[in-house]
């Protein structure tokens, strides 16, 4: 399992507001809100070929600094008494639709307002400080745009001349605009020039950018890459979470005012106004209190936001038109460093604080069209009124162009991240199941859409007009209501579809196959048998397992058992299958040694009921680890077992899952054969997109069939070799299935979770037989598709089982114009089998805004998102293209979005400024921890297998997944208080934020580390590992010792906190500083250089700076 892929940072779960009442509708999830600031800075480490990691210094590392203040730099930095009015003009925006289309003026959110701090004169010209060849007059400044410090710390590699940074503003991340070298002014926005940037507009004047071919420090040995194996078994195994995160599930205390570097505006007293977003000029996303980083709904205007600004309206100062000493009068040593300081560039961690602290505090109600929900990393509460929760749908953005022309010019991939099942809060509701009897679900003539709250009643109610296609449809007699004055039905909060974004029909028999309803679905285990799997206790562990988890089939709400069937197969060469049927004293087995024509050799007594047969089945699982005990057959077949699964679905009539534990290449003479064609030397060359494809069609006709039949396949796999996961994997992924890999298995360190994600694998809801259709308003339609699903034509994705955890990520097109008054619309219809044998329609809808101007797309993006999408675009793109190929078409489409924005949203400036627009300043460091990922940039110890499984694994995935996947949480655990609940602040993934003196655990989706600094003091380790000195604690633990004291107990409170957040068990890896693992987690730290050649996040911003600078000339 590659440890070394970023995890991305789940987000604590919405917490229940106190006081809250009402239905809640489904909740939108923890995801990222525009209106709010995002990370701080994100880190960003881009491939660079041939970086390598620099060496560690050999004094102590710098602990991280706390205060909110930028390290000093050696330069001086401005007095943060002086307050800088917001450069950008006011004007109306109105972001949501509300239904009364008052227009919503928008407060100055650029301005903030800081008490006892006179504006600053507008005359003078400041001179910037210039990293590179120092200019005439240049000078050092601590900025704190948009929350970011900017002072100086030495960068790892000599960055390019000339970047230099605005000046310290208190600005509230309006624009944070640096300013580069030169005369530094910086020309005030004015309303006209359209919304400044808000983001950190950093300016790199990139003179001789230190990418390709600038001169590289000395190098040293990096971190392993995924699948490597460091001592003994490898601890690269993905780890496994499960379930979703507990309300009280906050990563890391709310923060309380932004750091003393960023004042924002002061938060509004009066109620807040729901639905109406105000745009902050400056800042791209609704304004949302302090940071104005990301969008969402404003909470009421602040009484000195509509009018016409602070007191200067006509000067208003522009960051980076504030004085500052000029070269000369700096003392010799603050002369201007030749680096760029990593506390001046956008940081995720302030950008999640940032919104926690904006928008985990209130509701999101869904009722306003197109508004930016909050951070998949803020813990929120969703209220549905009449749009989808932000857990079963997120967009790249949420205001789309009204053309294609427009679209094509942004580059800004328009795509929903769509999650039909997602599991809510437990203050949530379920969707509501609606039951319409034998006529069915009310559906558009023409388009076939379903009702849903959008739909237009005319003729005094007797028809409704299709708000996609705009076809007139009768409305049927038992479904007539009169309409009221405002011209909605008079039953209109009494029905589900035509209030809510989220609902069930249940469906009739015509939406069933073959004309009639479905049996409930059954369960098929199917134990690996050879050598391998008896010789590591596998098979017995598994059995021992079986006999209890049984009783947790998922159920239906309130029924008493469980209606699914199971039954039990093991295989090696052959397979065996086994009647335990409830009258039989025995378990009787049968063998069928031709595998080239697969059959059932039994249909009674194969596919069980639990409780029925509960005796035997446990004589059988008793008796399977002592019949193969002996076992001398290390081979096995693999394509036959799945054709056997099938087979017995097939006989049974109804759809299913094969849960199959397999431990080798499947060599053995047998359909499906495959041989080992591992090949590192293939790596960098054409041919290396072979390495991701199946090695024959063969096991792509098999998943067509399982499909048709309902037969979903889950695999654990325990390989010691090459197994070929891109070929095993086939049936898995077209079918919805999950694979789970544990390499080099060993029952100690494994054990745990293993089991932990077999019972959640289990349990976990799922519909079978699925089909899913999205349908569009006029004007787009959706064209791509993206996840673990299998499309027998261009619209229809189709699943043999959809559960809780799988996404479906669809890309949307322009085929005709759109309106802005009308607006885009979505619905997901999804068509599936309940576990009880149910045969329903899960509705989602969502309501977008559509823009003319790009400045209102760019203000309303979601970057979470659309790192979702890209990842998986280019993860798809692997199988076809050469990996370079595909890096490159990523950082072009991403330097085409920036230099779009740069061209025709933010104000005339220096080229020698980066501007990035406020919702998308943590696009860079993202996208270069996409780029940095194992299947993108692999290290030398990454297997072919690790690649193959990660490819899979991401290409499912949810936003808040790929978030900490990508970007992992890092949190100093010596600074967790152990008498709150909350957890300690995280910081930034650079090894420069270590101190030696400190606990940190880094989690990543898969992998838990817990590092552990060279001087933690004796007690510590005492408390935490029960040993008495640093050199006693084992690597090899894979859980930490339960001891009775505070910080045993908090630390392992905050593990099974996390491992609650994700959907794998996480693997647990203890990390000695200096230790040989330390190279593996150092992998994890991705606003570093990585071993296998990825950039640092700075380098990589100089290198995006470069390229937009390039598409700009």
């Amino acid at each position: 399992m590659s440890v070394n892929q970023q995890a991305h940072t789940g987000p604590p779960y919405g917490r229940p507001q106190p006081g809250y009442q009402g239905y809640q509708q489904p909740a939108y999830g923890g995801q990222p809100l525009p209106g709010v600031p995002q990370l701080q800075y994100g880190a960003y480490n881009g491939p660079m070929p041939g970086y390598q990691q620099p060496a560690p210094p050999q004094g102590s590392l710098r602990a991280p600094s706390t205060s909110g203040a930028p390290p000093p730099a050696s330069g001086a930095s401005l007095p943060s008494g002086h307050l800088t009015y917001s450069p950008f003009g006011q004007g109306d925006v109105q972001n949501g639709i509300p239904a009364s289309a008052a227009a919503v003026q928008r407060p100055p959110a650029s301005q903030p307002y800081l008490p006892g701090s006179a504006p600053m004169p507008v005359s003078q010209t400041p001179t910037f400080q210039q990293y590179g060849p120092p200019p005439a007059s240049v000078q050092q400044l601590s900025n704190h745009m948009a929350g970011m410090t900017i002072g100086s710390v030495a960068a790892s590699a000599p960055p390019p001349a000339g970047l230099g940074y605005g000046p310290p503003t208190s600005v509230p991340p309006v624009s944070g605009s640096f300013s580069t070298t030169g005369s530094g002014l910086y020309t005030p926005y004015t309303a006209s020039q359209g919304p400044p940037p808000t983001s950190v507009s950093q300016s790199l004047p990139l003179a001789q950018p230190p990418f390709p071919g600038a001169p590289r420090p000395p190098t040293m040995p990096g971190p392993p890459l995924p699948g490597q194996t460091v001592a003994g078994p490898p601890t690269t195994q993905p780890n496994h979470v499960s379930s979703p995160p507990p309300p009280s599930a906050m990563s890391g205390p709310q923060p309380g005012p932004p750091m003393s570097g960023l004042h924002g505006p002061p938060p509004p007293t009066h109620p807040p106004q729901p639905g109406y977003q105000m745009q902050q000029n400056g800042s791209f996303g609704q304004v949302r209190g302090p940071q104005a980083n990301y969008g969402g709904t404003y909470p009421g205007t602040p009484n000195y936001g509509s009018q016409p600004g602070p007191p200067p309206p006509p000067k208003r100062l522009d960051p980076d038109s504030i004085p500052s000493p000029q070269l000369n009068e700096l003392p010799p040593q603050q002369k201007p460093r030749h680096r760029i300081d990593p506390d001046a560039i956008p940081s995720p961690i302030q950008v999640i604080e940032d919104d926690r602290s904006n928008c985990g505090s209130e509701p999101f109600v869904t009722g306003v069209r197109g508004q930016v929900p909050p951070l998949v990393t803020t813990d929120f509460l969703v209220k549905d009124q009449g749009n989808a929760s932000p857990r079963y749908i997120r967009c790249t953005s949420y205001n789309i162009p009204c053309t294609s022309d427009m679209a094509k010019q942004s580059q800004v991939p328009l795509a929903a991240v769509i999650k039909p099942l997602a599991t809510l809060r437990p203050e949530e509701t379920l969707p509501y199941l609606v039951d319409h009897g034998e006529s069915g679900p009310v559906r558009c003539n023409r388009c076939k859409a379903y009702m849903c709250p959008f739909m237009q009643f005319i003729e005094g109610g007797r028809r409704f007009q299709c708000c996609f296609c705009s076809c007139v449809t009768e409305v049927p007699p038992h479904y007539f209501q009169h309409l009221d004055h405002t011209g909605k039905r008079v039953d209109f909060y009494d029905r589900p579809e035509l209030s809510l974004g989220s609902y069930e029909f249940l469906a009739t028999v015509d939406y069933c196959k073959n004309n009639k309803f479905p049996s409930p679905p059954a369960f098929i285990f199917m134990i690996d048998v050879s050598y391998n799997a008896v010789k590591s206790g596998l098979v017995r562990l598994i059995c021992e397992e079986l006999k209890s988890l049984l009783d947790y089939l998922p159920r239906e709400g309130n029924m008493e058992e469980s209606a699914i069937r199971v039954g039990f197969v093991t295989y090696n060469k052959v397979l065996h299958f086994y009647n335990v049927k409830s009258s039989l004293a025995q378990p009787q087995m049968m063998v069928v040694s031709d595998v080239a024509d697969m059959f059932v050799p039994l249909l009674d007594g194969f596919l069980v009921n639990v409780n029925e047969s509960r005796t035997v089945i446990a004589s059988l699982l008793d008796q399977i680890p002592e019949m193969f005990a002996d076992t001398r057959e290390t081979e096995t077949v693999f394509a036959p077992v799945i054709q056997a699964g099938l087979e017995a679905l097939k006989a049974a009539e109804c759809a299913g899952k094969l849960f199959i534990f397999h431990t080798s290449l499947p060599i053995a003479e047998a359909p499906g054969k495959l041989k080992n064609r591992d090949d590192k030397k293939l790596i960098n060359t054409d041919k290396e997109k072979t390495l991701f494809q199946p090695q024959t069609s063969f096991y792509n006709n098999l998943a067509k069939d399982c499909v048709a039949q309902g037969c979903c396949v889950d695999l654990f796999l325990f390989p010691n070799q090459y197994l070929d996961v891109a070929t095993l994997g086939v049936v898995t992924y077209q079918t919805g299935g999950s694979i789970y890999k544990y390499a080099y298995f060993q029952l100690e360190t494994d054990q745990d979770r293993f089991l932990n994600d077999l019972r959640r694998d289990v349990q976990k809801e799922v519909g079978f037989d699925a089909v899913m259709r999205v349908r569009t308003s006029t004007g787009i339609r959706a064209t791509d598709f993206f996840g673990a699903f299998y499309m027998s034509n261009t619209t229809d994705v189709e699943m043999a089982g959809l559960d809780c955890d799988k996404t479906i990520t669809v890309e949307f097109k322009h085929d005709d114009k759109l309106s802005e008054d009308s607006g885009a619309l979505l619905q997901c219809a999804l068509l599936y089998t309940s576990c009880a044998g149910q045969r329903r329609l899960r509705i989602h809808n969502l309501s977008l805004n559509c823009c003319t101007q790009l400045a209102d797309l760019y203000r309303n993006c979601e970057t979470d998102t659309l790192i979702n999408y890209l990842a998986k675009y280019a993860y798809r793109g692997v199988l076809s293209s050469p990996v370079k190929t595909v890096r490159d078409a990523l950082v072009n489409q991403c330097a085409q979005i920036l230099a779009c924005y740069r061209k025709n949203c933010a104000s005339p400036s220096s080229a020698g400024q980066l501007i990035l627009p406020e919702c998308m300043k943590l696009l860079p460091v993202y996208l270069n921890c996409v780029l940095k990922s194992d299947v993108l940039q692999p290290g030398l110890e990454v297997t072919t297998d690790d690649r193959a499984y990660i490819r899979q694994l991401v290409t499912s995935m949810d936003v808040a997944e790929t978030n900490v996947f990508f970007y992992p949480r890092l949190l100093p655990l010596t600074k967790a208080d152990v008498d709150s609940d909350s957890l300690p602040a995280a910081i930034r993934n650079s090894e420069e934020r270590l101190s030696k003196g400190d606990i940190y655990l880094l989690e990543n989706g898969l992998n838990i580390f817990v590092w552990v600094g060279v001087n933690v003091q004796q007690g510590l380790i005492q408390n935490l590992f029960g040993v008495s000195s640093f050199s006693q604690i084992s690597n090899g633990l894979s859980t930490l010792p339960v001891l009775e004291n505070p910080f045993s107990k908090k630390v392992r409170s905050i593990i099974d906190m996390l491992q609650m957040q994700r959907s794998r068990y996480m693997k647990l890896i203890i990390v000695k500083q200096e230790d040989k693992l330390e190279m593996l987690f150092k992998h994890f730290l991705v606003e570093d250089k990585s071993l296998s050649g990825g950039a640092s996040y700075v380098d990589f911003l100089c290198h995006m700076h470069k390229e937009i600078r390039q598409l700009l000339s």
